[in-house]
C-alpha cells in the first residue's frame, strides 16, 4: 500500500522546498556571488563602515597588541566552519537592523553571548599561557586595555 499527500499538502510542500532552496541560492550568492564580498566583509574596514562603529576602529587600529588580528577573529566563533558562517550571518543581519533602524545604543556594549565567543577565542589564541593560570573570569577584566573604549590613543 503506498501512502500519497493530499494535493494541498503536496503543494505545501513544494512551496516550501522552493522557498528553502531559494533562500540557500540566495544566501550563497550574497556571500560567494560578488566579487569578494565573502572575504571583504571579514575586514575591519568592513565593519568600520558604520559611523556608529568609527571609535572601535580607532581604537582597535591603535591597540598595538592585536593588530593584526581582524574583527572576526575575536567577535565570531572559529571553532568551526559552520557555526562561524551562521553566527556570522545572524550577526550580521541584527547588525544591520539596528544600525539601519536607528536602533543603535549610545555606549555599545557586548551581549552576553558576544562576550563568552569572545572569551572562548581569547582562551583559544592564548591556549599556553590560559592553562597556566586560573580561568574563572573575563581576559578583559585583567587585561583592560584590550576594551574597545579603554585601548588605543589615550
Amino acid at each position: 500500500m503506498r501512502l500519497t499527500l493530499p494535493p494541498k499538502k503536496k503543494k505545501r510542500w513544494k512551496i516550501l522546498g522552493f522557498l528553502i532552496l531559494a533562500a540557500i541560492v540566495v544566501g550563497a550568492f550574497a556571500s560567494f556571488g560578488p566579487p569578494r564580498l565573502y572575504a571583504k566583509s571579514g575586514t575591519p574596514e568592513f565593519c568600520a563602515q558604520c559611523h556608529v562603529m568609527e571609535s572601535q576602529y580607532e581604537n582597535w587600529y591603535h591597540n598595538g597588541g592585536h593588530k593584526r588580528q581582524k574583527c572576526i577573529d575575536c567577535h565570531l566563533p572559529n571553532d568551526g566552519i559552520a557555526r562561524h558562517m551562521a553566527l556570522k550571518g545572524l550577526t550580521g543581519m541584527w547588525d544591520s537592523f539596528v544600525f539601519y533602524s536607528g536602533r543603535v545604543p549610545d555606549v555599545i556594549k557586548i551581549s552576553t553571548s558576544g562576550a563568552a565567543i569572545v572569551q572562548e577565542n581569547c582562551k583559544r589564541c592564548h591556549e599556553q599561557t590560559v592553562s597556566m593560570i586560573k580561568e574563572d573570569r573575563n581576559c578583559w577584566s585583567c587585561h583592560r586595555r584590550l576594551s574597545h573604549k579603554i585601548s588605543g590613543t589615550l
